[in-house]
């Protein structure tokens, strides 16, 4: 898994993570930062999916 390899267009790169997580006071790896934003982007996926799929049987009903 690489950040730079994904489609990276208006999303946040690891070193603007790192320095916005710096700032919150957490001092973490850019390598760290990308794994964050990684996770973060696969729960904000999940999240999607199921928003959809409830609003698809909720439109069926």
């Amino acid at each position: 898994m690489n950040y730079r390899d994904e489609q990276n267009k208006g999303k946040i790169s690891p070193e603007k993570a790192q320095k916005m997580l710096k700032k919150e006071g957490m001092n973490v790896t850019v390598e760290q930062a990308e794994e964050i934003l990684y996770f973060l982007r696969l729960i904000a996926n999940i999240h999607i999916v199921k928003f959809i799929e409830k609003n698809k049987t909720t439109e069926k009903n």
